[in-house]
């Protein structure tokens, strides 16, 4: 590599920083310095606050052991067994994945709720005048946590499953060690990697958790809900401790299952071939199976065709019956027609490719440096890409509103709270982790051989890009673009502190809309999200070439 390209790297990486940490980083040690001015002691002596502490820990914990109780099983299932419909149903045992989390918490609220229709049903079987629960509470929150979350033990077990060496199975058969034993004493031992880090996701991911304890939680508080509530009632510097609180936690969880793997208590898998999947032998067993397989699809379909049947039903026209009267088109045709409607679509449709462009820029430029120039600032880099995602979202958006809510230009602090810049840059900081961790990931796949005979045959550096290395990474580009652009069209954790009613998107409008106890109307806009998502993420697995 020449000098001239080095340094020319040197001064590129050098920047990239600058950038990446006065957007990630510098807000949030702007919180820590605002909560350390405040009266940390008041935080600490405060018995409300430790409990919120504590249930956002225990939630966590709790989220990550109901998802591996539902996924794990049922990858080894649709893995090691063969029956009919296995392909179909393995497939469809990810479609919580394509539910926003807002959108997928009002589906819950329409299906379960004290006015939801299995409720109804119920009271109208047993003659009841109340529904005979109410969907609120720890309970409510784990019931949409582990229907969300067990997909993440799911794949992530069927793809560690799909790389086991079938060799090290049978040297256990063979050493006489049973079915079970083999799975206790050589198969789980041999998916710790990809536990740990499906462990690792569902913890994050319950710890970040907004929307379903903003409408479930009630009286229940965890740190996410406890900061918003704090700040919207004027009490700004013990929401800064709060939020310094909720990012310790969540550096701490990160850092503890990190470290686990970093001191070698996680061994690596196999490298063979992955045994094939067993027929089941028994006729009357297989068709046992796939049925159960197709009652676990519909149930998992339920909240979506529950959010599509609410979305046909006339505002006021449903009351007390078990189903809705009416049905009608008029809330879908009111999305496009009427202005006010529309302009939240089409405000989360331009934020969120605004800011999936710029963080598939920043990681092509991230995967150049660090894995083509290795540049010295590397590191830095990539540690700054995954920031965003170990701090919850309420962190973000509370350290981006006090940054850029004054102007103080020496401070590199400029006022874009109230304008239309903050929530785009709310939602590329976001997407950070999602694009850098899949650009990174295929640029170490790249052979750099590819383009030196570029380079070799004439071609300059922006041709070499275009025509060599950006077609290459088309499935890393298209897999971490899709994800960030489905993450940021459906945001609501930043979004709901950021907005302006003219910068409103989707998700803030779904909720205003439940609020006028207009459900058919929420449930439209949760309809086209959950459309949009779906066909965003098919486009990029097409273009992308993945499945």
């Amino acid at each position: 590599m020449s000098a001239g390209r080095r340094g020319r790297g040197s001064v590129a990486a050098a920047l990239l920083v600058a950038v990446l940490a006065w957007v990630v980083l510098y807000p949030l040690l702007i919180v820590a310095a605002d909560a350390l001015r405040g009266d940390v002691l008041a935080v600490v002596r405060s018995r409300a606050e430790w409990l919120a502490l504590w249930d956002s820990v225990w939630i966590a914990i709790a989220s990550v052991a109901l998802a591996a109780a539902i996924g794990v099983p049922l990858a080894f299932l649709f893995e090691r067994f063969d029956f009919p419909g296995r392909g179909v149903l393995g497939a469809l045992m990810a479609l919580p994945a394509v539910l926003p989390p807002l959108v997928g918490v009002i589906a819950f609220l329409f299906l379960y709720g004290e006015s939801g229709f299995v409720a109804r049903a119920v009271m109208a079987v047993f003659g009841l005048r109340e529904a005979p629960w109410r969907l609120q509470g720890a309970g409510a929150i784990l019931l949409v946590h582990a229907y969300s979350m067990y997909v993440y033990f799911y794949l992530f077990t069927r793809a560690g499953l799909a790389r086991l060496d079938e060799s090290m199975l049978e040297a256990a058969a063979s050493l006489g060690a049973g079915r079970w034993r083999t799975i206790r004493r050589v198969t789980l031992p041999l998916l710790r990697p990809v536990l740990a880090g499906a462990a690792l996701l569902t913890f994050m991911t319950a710890l970040a958790s907004f929307s379903a304890p903003y409408l479930f939680g009630g009286s229940f508080r965890v740190l996410t809900t406890q900061i918003v509530a704090t700040k919207l009632n004027g009490d700004l510097p013990t929401a800064m401790v709060e939020t310094l609180a909720l990012t310790v936690v969540a550096l701490a969880g990160y850092a503890f299952l990190r470290l686990g793997e970093g001191r070698g208590l996680l061994v690596a898998v196999g490298k063979g071939t992955a045994p094939r999947p067993r027929r089941i032998a028994s006729a009357a067993l297989r068709r046992l199976t796939a049925a159960a397989g197709w009652g676990l699809a519909a149930l998992l379909l339920l909240p979506h065709l529950t959010l599509l049947l609410v979305s046909l039903v006339p505002d006021g026209t449903w009351t007390t019956q078990a189903l809705p009267p009416r049905y009608t088109l008029a809330n879908f045709a009111a999305l496009v027609t009427e202005a006010e409607r529309l302009r939240p679509l089409l405000n989360s449709l331009w934020m969120a490719a605004v800011a999936t462009a710029a963080a598939v820029a920043a990681a092509l430029l991230a995967g150049h440096l660090v894995v083509r120039l290795r540049a010295r600032l590397a590191r830095p880099i990539e540690w700054l890409l995954t920031l965003p995602w170990v701090v919850p979202g309420t962190v973000l958006a509370i350290g981006l509103a006090t940054t850029f809510g004054v102007t103080r230009p020496l401070a590199g602090r400029f006022v874009l709270v109230g304008t239309a810049l903050i929530l785009p840059l709310a939602y590329f900081v976001r997407s950070l982790p999602l694009t850098g961790r899949a650009v990174l990931a295929g640029y170490r796949q790249l052979d750099p051989a590819l383009e030196e005979a570029a380079q070799s045959l004439g071609a300059g550096r922006w041709k070499r890009l275009w025509r060599v290395t950006v077609p290459v990474l088309r499935p890393a580009l298209a897999a971490g673009g899709g994800l960030a652009f489905v993450t940021a069209l459906g945001d609501f954790v930043t979004s709901v502190l950021l907005y302006t009613y003219d910068t409103r998107p989707i998700s803030i409008e779904i909720l205003s809309s439940l609020r006028l106890e207009q459900v058919g109307a929420a449930a439209a806009f949760g309809v086209v999200l959950m459309a949009v998502s779906a066909a965003a993420l098919g486009v990029g697995a097409r273009v992308g070439g993945t499945r």
